[in-house]
């Protein structure tokens, strides 16, 4: 499977982290690394309260699809978003997923696809409204840097990779073009009344100070709203999210695109917060997890959450996992038609050379003798790592080197570690920084309402 990477920024809705939508709904980072913090939220913030919206009783998405007639599935403001277009964006979940999402689950999924397409026609429509218009040019630079950072090379890699798993260019152009319109919308009409007063920023920084060593908790979350009469229903599709996730789904993309909670934007990632800002039942099951497990449905006022704890820390105080590391990389990789039992067998040899070596001075000789390439990383966190590497160099000794790890797909890698500086206890954020996140936390709150009040005055109509 690909792997598709884009550098994010701080920012929520920064061009970097909202067109990392694709990347997440790929669901193909191979860390399942989430967006960056946000502030610590109130229960109230972080779960929304159920909207109940009837459904036409003339929609209609599973009957049998005739490839040679397709009719539009949707009309939004006279735009049509055809089965097509479903069908397009769906395979590149489905390509995510290996394709075993059972019928059910993919008629589910289809109907959430027909929802955020909706909700990207929108998005598009109100840029052109505000006279915001993105060229196809920007769209195809956009395109062609997706396809130097995932494929290093052309356009036309991604092209041949699309259009094997049954989508399209053309299908994620579109949303680039919806990311693009977006962000240069609410850069327009969200973020320049959004301000964070400085009393606000020193009250945070003083509340931090006498809160220092109190445990905080990374969580991400997939909120489904339930009433009375779903619940049964909700618990059920909870329980098969939760299924497809153990599997090996994306927790980010599946936040992104079945999530109704105001995270969904940033893979359901709800920041670093105290138990006591989460309602009781969420608080409960979090004191009772460890980092990279995954429970639930966990039922809450207004619907059922899927909780994943992505980190835990306490406040000021030093985290030995953000000690800084140098290390030296050394992998292989396999070429084309290398069959298990062969890599199997290669990755015995390199596990068996990387053993023998002494220190970071010995490790371009090992490679050499193996034909692995070296990669020197400095500046490098603990935390950083996959969880499943971070207690293993949190004990080993200047000139180890971690076990093999990787694929036969992405190659085989041994890390040597040649450097560790351990952590001072930590200042907490600066001003700034702190500035910076009420901004995103509000313009993030702001865009959800400008996209709520969009859908309320939209024409749709349905086929």
């Amino acid at each position: 499977m690909t792997n598709f990477k884009i550098n994010s920024t701080g920012s929520k809705y920064s061009l970097k982290q909202t067109f990392s939508t694709f990347t997440l709904v790929m669901g193909l980072c191979a860390t399942c690394c989430f967006a960056p913090p946000a502030l610590a939220q109130d229960a109230t913030e972080a779960v929304e309260q159920p909207i109940t919206v009837p459904t036409p009783e003339s929609l209609t998405l599973y009957g049998d699809n005739n490839p040679n007639v397709r009719r539009a599935t949707a009309v939004v403001n006279g735009k049509v978003i055809t089965g097509t277009d479903i069908d397009q964006r769906m395979a590149l979940l489905l390509a995510a997923n290996n394709n075993t999402l059972a019928e059910d689950e993919a008629k589910a999924l289809r109907l959430q696809v027909l929802r955020n397409l909706i909700d990207e026609t929108l998005q598009i429509q109100a840029a052109k409204a505000s006279d915001i218009d993105i060229s196809d040019t920007e769209i195809d630079n956009t395109y062609a840097r997706v396809a130097r950072e995932n494929f290093n090379q052309d356009s036309s890699a991604m092209d041949a990779y699309l259009n094997r798993i049954e989508s399209s260019p053309a299908s994620l152009k579109r949303q680039i073009h919806g990311e693009l319109a977006w962000q240069r919308l609410l850069s327009r009409n969200v973020t320049p009344f959004v301000s964070v007063a400085e009393e606000e920023v020193r009250d945070i920084m003083q509340r931090l100070e006498e809160s220092k060593g109190v445990e905080e908790y990374r969580i991400g979350e997939i909120y489904l709203s339930a009433t009375q009469e779903n619940a049964q229903q909700i618990n059920e599709n909870a329980r098969r999210l939760i299924e497809q996730i153990q599997q090996g789904a994306n927790f980010t993309g599946y936040a992104r695109q079945f999530s109704e909670a105001s995270t969904a934007p940033v893979g359901g990632d709800l920041g670093f917060v105290r138990l006591e800002t989460l309602p009781a039942e969420m608080a409960t099951a979090a004191r009772q997890m460890q980092i990279g497990q995954l429970v639930g449905p966990v039922q809450i006022p207004g619907g059922f959450v899927i909780m994943y704890l992505i980190d835990k820390r306490q406040i000021l105080t030093a985290d030995p996992r953000d000690s800084l590391l140098s290390l030296k990389q050394l992998s292989i990789s396999f070429a084309p038609g290398t069959t298990r039992e062969q890599a199997t067998a290669r990755a015995g040899e390199f596990a068996r050379a990387a053993q023998q070596i002494r220190g970071c001075g010995d490790a371009d000789r090992v490679a050499a003798s193996l034909g692995a390439s070296v990669v020197d990383n400095d500046q490098v966190t603990v935390r950083s790592l996959p969880k499943a590497l971070q207690d293993t160099v949190l004990t080993m000794s200047i000139g180890e080197s971690t076990p093999p790890f990787g694929s036969v797909e992405q190659g085989v890698r041994v890390l040597v570690l040649c450097g560790r500086d351990d952590p001072q206890v930590s200042a907490g954020p600066s001003a700034e920084q702190l500035t910076q996140q009420l901004e995103d936390e509000r313009i993030n709150k702001r865009a959800q309402t400008y996209l709520r009040d969009l859908r309320r005055d939209a024409v749709i109509s349905y086929n």
